[in-house]
């Protein structure tokens, strides 16, 4: 982690800050790096975050079997493993309603007419959690007030120039440099 900022006891505070709440969040492991830049003269706040690598995405076929039945226009669910059930669960209701899914026990879920094929279907996708929690950070570590965001993250990288005035050009290219620069120290 790197933390830039004219004042280095700002500095030393910020990233105990940032310790803290990667702490609080559970997530300090799952970062591989970090840089912060910060000038409240300015005010500007640069933040960029490389995602550690997570595991893979859990798939409906990892955790249930599935048939769909023409004549009665609906799909069986025979869950195998349920610790990802509510996730399923969520997934499908975001899909297709709660009106037309039913759970008649709790290894078994009945999709009513179904609008969508669920092969391949991502129920959990560790990635995509782990960024949620990242952005949660962000937004608590955030000076208050700084509600003008630039994201620029890409791929594993979560990446924002802040400020509470209008954001600057020279701030935004200060981010992607940010972001070239986790790319290129962490390339191997």
């Amino acid at each position: 982690m790197l933390v830039e900022c004219y004042d280095t006891k700002g500095a030393a505070v910020y990233e105990l800050i940032i310790k803290q709440v990667t702490h609080d969040l559970q997530i300090n492991r799952s970062i591989k790096d970090m840089r912060v830049f910060i000038d409240p003269r300015e005010p500007v706040f640069i933040i960029a975050v490389m995602v550690a690598k997570t595991t893979q995405p859990v798939l409906i076929e990892d955790l249930a079997t599935y048939s769909y039945e023409v004549e009665e226009d609906k799909t069986t669910i025979r869950i195998k493993d349920e610790n990802y059930l509510p996730n399923l669960l969520k997934k499908l209701w975001d899909i297709e309603g709660r009106e037309k899914i039913q759970q008649p026990s709790r290894f078994e879920i009945i999709i009513e007419n179904p609008s969508t094929d669920i092969k391949g279907m991502v129920v959990v996708d560790p990635v995509e959690n782990l960024k949620r929690k990242i952005y949660d950070a962000i937004f608590r570590i955030l000076p208050e007030g700084f509600r003008v965001i630039k994201d620029l993250s890409e791929d594993n990288i979560v990446a924002m120039a802040c400020t509470d005035e209008l954001l600057r050009d020279e701030w935004v290219e200060k981010c992607r440099e940010m972001i070239n620069d986790l790319k290129t120290s962490n390339s191997s």
